[in-house]
């Protein structure tokens, strides 16, 4: 029987597996973006010919199939690093939001199969905290696209709402954002590694965890909390 290791030598192991992991993404991105390259040659081939329409599309939709992976690749190995924050004192959550929703709201006709809009409601007051702007933005983009894909599994065209308000705490204030999805879900996106909207929502969690916030799914609702200054 082999012996139990200790508990370092389990975080070892874990830590040693992690860097493997990164490796293995990291060639395989190599491999797809050769096969981008041919494709994208191919392209270029079928659009100088008097090929169908049919098949250049299919070779539009390989493109665009070999970028998704490419683009969850990324989101592993990003999910394998350590996360370094730079936080600015006084920065605007409901600034971030509101930006982040409407840069989503504004993208271009076509991109991706989402459809509908994000349609936010703030409370009245301040929301600053001492806050890494680049990630928490990244963050909330992720976490609206996720709940857009649920919404658009759920009923398609319908806009998502994000509330936005203070809680009063015992320490201090914190921040809450609540996307509302329609309906209830048999596990907790932020925690799940059932596919790739999971991974991204699991990474933003993260990112929200490393603030001093919370990520849940709960009664239908995504929550974000993070830490206001007072």
């Amino acid at each position: 029987m082999k012996p139990l290791l200790s508990e370092s030598e389990d975080n070892d192991a874990l830590l040693a597996l992690g860097r493997a992991s990164v490796q293995i993404v990291h060639d395989l991105k190599n491999q797809l973006n050769g096969l981008k390259l041919y494709a994208t040659f191919l392209r270029k081939r079928f659009e100088k010919s008097e090929k169908p329409a049919d098949e250049l599309e299919t070779i539009n939709k390989l493109i665009a199939g070999l970028d998704r992976t490419a683009a969850d690749l990324s989101m592993i190995v990003e999910y394998g690093q350590p996360l370094e924050l730079r936080r600015v004192p006084g920065t605007d959550l409901e600034k971030i939001i509101r930006e982040v929703a409407a840069n989503l709201n504004n993208r271009p006709p076509g991109t991706g199969s989402l459809t509908g809009s994000l349609v936010l409601d703030a409370e009245p007051g301040s929301y600053l905290g001492k806050f890494d702007p680049r990630l928490l933005a990244g963050a909330l983009k992720s976490i609206s696209l996720g709940v857009m894909k649920i919404a658009n599994g759920k009923k398609a065209g319908a806009p998502v709402e994000i509330r936005l308000k203070g809680n009063a705490i015992d320490s201090g204030r914190n921040g809450v954002i609540e996307w509302r999805v329609f309906d209830s879900f048999d596990h907790d996106p932020f925690h799940s590694f059932a596919g790739s909207n999971e991974i991204r929502l699991s990474l933003a969690a993260r990112v929200i965890e490393a603030h001093g916030g919370s990520a849940k799914g709960q009664d239908g609702a995504l929550r974000v909390r993070l830490p206001l200054s007072s």
